[in-house]
């Protein structure tokens, strides 16, 4: 039998009027004054990669029916809720029966300009399912960080989260506007900015240095980036497509100049 929880002897949540459920409901809802500045996260994977990645857990919500996993530290806030009671709160159409508030890291740009810098920087993203697999991929690729823009959504936002797969607890990101993405350069940083295959004066992206410390721009799904950007763009960076399409989705657009922007540094390393 597992040993006894002290944290389950209290009575299970039945009212969705509860202060700690209000306060789950509203960091789902992305509002951060009467979350406490708490995000929320649900399901098994996330909460495990939040641990992994020594985020503070506040408290976690069980449905009736789930046992405290034993990966939840001892010290955390455990409350019980009744099925109905989690359903109306949490976001997905079928959950897992946990969830849990976290205190969001907090990040420093200066955490992001380690060794040799290799940023993204997300200017008008507004998709949070691009964000957050831009995220995940600048980990994957070994990016120093992500900075976002003024009219980016929020990295915190639960699509972008969930599609983060838990690299959003560990990538530094960071909200700069356009003069601090233009400081940049004063850290010897070049700017490439990402085009379309039909502008001209642009560089094929296995034709560009990567090597050397740079960020990435990768504009608004629709509308590319604002002139604004392009204008401070040392470079601007095509990813040529020999089929007939004109663009290519964000997320991906910014995954494969991720990617090659690794394959440069790892060819360029001593073996």
């Amino acid at each position: 039998m597992p040993a006894f929880d002290p944290r389950l002897s209290s009575p299970i949540v039945t009212s969705r009027a509860n202060s700690r459920v209000k306060q789950l409901r509203a960091a789902f809802a992305g509002h951060a004054r009467l979350s406490g500045g708490m995000v929320a996260i649900e399901g098994d994977h996330l909460i495990a990669e939040a641990i992994r990645s020594g985020m503070v857990l506040k408290t976690v919500f069980l449905s009736e029916r789930r046992e405290v996993p034993r990966i939840i530290p001892r010290s955390v806030e455990v409350l019980i809720l009744t099925d109905e009671v989690f359903s109306s709160v949490v976001e997905t159409q079928s959950p897992q029966g946990i969830a849990a508030l976290i205190v969001p890291p907090v990040r420093t740009l200066d955490a992001a300009l380690t060794a040799t810098p290799l940023l993204l920087i997300a200017a008008g993203l507004q998709d949070p399912g691009n964000l957050g697999t831009l995220v995940r991929s600048a980990e994957a690729f070994a990016a120093t960080g992500v900075l976002t823009t003024p009219g980016t959504v929020n990295p915190w936002n639960q699509k972008a989260l969930r599609a983060s797969v838990g690299s959003i607890f560990r990538m530094p990101v960071v909200a700069i506007d356009l003069n601090q993405a233009l400081a940049l350069k004063t850290h010897g940083i070049r700017l490439l900015a990402a085009v379309g295959t039909d502008d001209h004066g642009n560089i094929p992206a296995h034709q560009a240095d990567f090597t050397t410390p740079c960020a990435l721009l990768i504009g608004n799904e629709g509308a590319g980036l604002a002139p604004d950007w392009l204008e401070i763009a040392d470079h601007r960076i095509t990813i040529p497509c020999p089929g007939p399409v004109e663009s290519l989705n964000a997320a991906i657009a910014g995954s494969l100049l991720l990617y090659e922007a690794s394959r440069q540094r790892a060819a360029q390393s001593p073996r």
